[in-house]
């Protein structure tokens, strides 16, 4: 039950956050003069609707967004009154335009901010300052978690690695009683500075015995480790070619909390370091979309489900849902704070349909008629919006087919962060 509650309430909170991108639309519009005659929550059948000075405010049946009508978005349209020809608005300065249609990502940036800055001395942000990649761990301090057993062939599939049965064997580095938390410092005669350059030490080694020299609660001490040799593939190719290499059973830690508590003062910088920090991570995920669009559908067609795959709003609710279920409410709000920065971002790509297209043309507009004036050539005028409908539509036939995998691939095989 609370599963569904959960989705539920997630849901929720999407919808009030691209209400309020809609609300950032009419409010910037009417503000500078421009004619806001809509303002709908949902789409669909009407279930109810108010009119207030010359806009109509209401609900409708499907919560699956919104929309603000502003009139005159661009020069073919043609629900612009005579009396309201200069309240059209594509009549305004561009840099009007700019904000009036930038204001819906500003208000997902703003829940983000908001978001970030309540759950950062509430309960905590996730600390950035964590390597978050292979490339990163491998540059951090050479501080070992120490595994009791390893396979060391891997054709072994078992659930659980347990001495003596299948390939597992007792990890050299517990068998040598280094512990979670050592740092070591030397492996053999081949210093050690980082993860990376301990990991290719052991790798570079011969198996059997080799004197590893660490660090323990401040104290330099030293053991001998007798490596194993196991089938391994190279360190950063999961897809690489198998070899027997030595190993000694120790993977990468750190002492460093996973979550940082704040102030409220000192949750205001910390909320828009941890917002620029994924401002980041979700351009580079955007960028990854095409090269994930296969992962997709194979999951679809029976094969695991990869997690760094995109997910939908179902998705993101059913994670939403489970979060609240197991009690770890962080993820819940987590999740929330980065589908809004990410929705903010998507919607300011230079694409039409979505509000990125619509300025990028304001602006190409502006700088044209500057160029041609410069050379004393004739105002070319606006863009012709039909010429580029071939383009919008195409945006949009491939935008829905993304939606539809993705939803699919949420339902048939779901992405869970609790396994």
């Amino acid at each position: 039950m609370l599963f569904w509650l959960g989705c539920a309430a997630f849901a929720l909170t999407i919808l009030i956050s691209v209400s309020l991108h809609e609300l950032g639309h009419m409010i910037t519009g009417k503000r500078f003069g421009m004619k806001v005659t809509k303002y709908f929550v949902g789409f669909g059948p009407t279930i109810f609707s108010f009119h207030r000075g010359e806009t109509e405010y209401g609900l409708k049946l499907i919560p699956l967004g919104g929309f603000c009508k502003i009139v005159g978005m661009t020069p073919q349209d043609d629900d612009v009154a005579p009396e309201d020809q200069h309240r059209a608005m594509w009549r305004f300065p561009v840099w009007k335009r700019t904000i009036v249609m930038g204001a819906g990502s500003a208000a997902h940036f703003a829940l983000a901010l908001v978001g970030a800055w309540i759950m950062a001395w509430t309960i905590g942000l996730p600390n950035i300052g964590l390597p978050q990649t292979a490339e990163e761990q491998r540059a951090a301090p050479a501080m070992i978690g120490v595994a009791p057993c390893i396979p060391t062939s891997l054709s072994d599939k078992s659930e659980t690695c347990v001495p003596g049965q299948a390939s597992g064997r007792e990890g050299p580095a517990k068998a040598a009683a280094l512990k979670t938390g050592d740092v070591i410092t030397k492996v053999g005669s081949t210093p050690v500075a980082n993860y990376g350059q301990l990991t290719d030490a052991i790798r570079s080694q011969p198996p059997g015995k080799t004197v590893f020299e660490y660090v323990r609660d401040g104290q330099a001490a030293s053991t001998t480790v007798d490596l194993l040799p196991a089938e391994r593939r190279p360190v950063g190719d999961p897809d690489g070619p198998i070899s027997q290499v030595a190993v000694a059973g120790v993977s990468w830690e750190t002492d460093q909390p996973a979550v940082v508590d704040y102030s409220p003062i000192s949750a205001i910088p910390a909320s828009g370091a941890f917002n620029w920090y994924l401002v980041e991570n979700s351009a580079r995920a955007m960028a990854r979309i095409p090269e994930k669009i296969p992962a997709l559908w194979n999951s679809i067609t029976g094969d695991q489900r990869d997690p760094d795959t995109p997910i939908s709003v179902v998705g993101a609710s059913r994670i939403g849902g489970e979060a609240l279920e197991r009690g770890v409410p962080e993820v819940f709000w987590q999740v929330f704070i980065s589908l809004n920065v990410f929705i903010g971002l998507f919607n300011l790509l230079p694409l039409l349909p979505v509000d990125g297209g619509h300025i990028a043309i304001a602006w190409f507009e502006a700088i044209r008629s500057w160029l041609y004036k410069r050379f004393r050539r004739p105002d070319p005028g606006r863009v012709d919006y039909y010429k580029l409908m071939p383009v919008t539509y195409a945006v949009i036939l491939i935008g829905g087919a993304f939606t539809l995998l993705t939803v699919t691939a949420d339902i048939v095989n779901p992405i869970s962060i609790f396994k």
